[in-house]
C-alpha cells in the first residue's frame, strides 16, 4: 500500500525514537511518497532550526532517499503548499497520510482519506476516517 509522509512524519525517528519504515510495514505501507514541497519545508527547518529539531529536519531529508519524490507544482500551480500538496496526491493516488498535524487529520479524514499517526510517541496507528 502506498503512503504519503509529511513534514513532521519524517522528523518523528529523531524526535521521537521511531523507525517508521519498520513501523509503516507492520502497517502494511512499503510504498513512500513524499512531496516535493516537503523537502523544502525539510530543508528550511534544517537552516533556521537550532539543536533536536535541526537534527531532525536533516535526518528527514535524508530519510526521503527511500521515498519517491513527486512535484505537484508540475500538475498543479496552486499546490505549493505542502498541506495541499500532501492532500492532492493522497487523493489523486488513493494514499493514506502519515501526519500528526491536527488540522490536516481532520480535513483528510473528512474526505476518507487513511491518516496513520504517531500514538504515545511510541508506535504508528490508524486513524479511523469520519466517512
Amino acid at each position: 500500500m502506498k503512503i504519503v509522509l509529511d513534514t513532521n512524519s519524517l522528523m518523528v525517528p529523531v524526535q521521537f525514537n521511531v523507525e517508521i519504515f519498520s513501523e509503516l510495514q507492520r502497517l502494511g505501507y512499503t510504498e513512500y511518497v513524499v512531496p516535493y514541497a516537503v523537502i523544502e519545508e525539510l530543508r528550511n527547518l534544517a537552516s533556521k532550526s537550532s539543536g533536536k529539531d535541526k537534527i531532525a529536519a536533516r535526518i528527514g531529508v535524508a530519510l526521503t532517499e527511500k521515498c519517491k519524490i513527486v512535484d505537484p507544482n508540475r500538475e498543479a500551480d496552486h499546490a505549493k503548499d505542502a498541506d495541499i500538496a500532501i492532500e492532492n496526491i493522497a487523493v489523486q493516488q488513493r494514499a493514506a497520510v502519515f501526519t500528526n498535524d491536527k488540522a490536516l487529520k481532520k480535513r483528510l479524514s473528512s474526505k476518507g482519506i487513511t491518516v496513520i499517526y504517531l500514538r504515545q510517541g511510541q508506535y504508528l496507528e490508524t486513524a479511523e476516517s469520519e466517512l
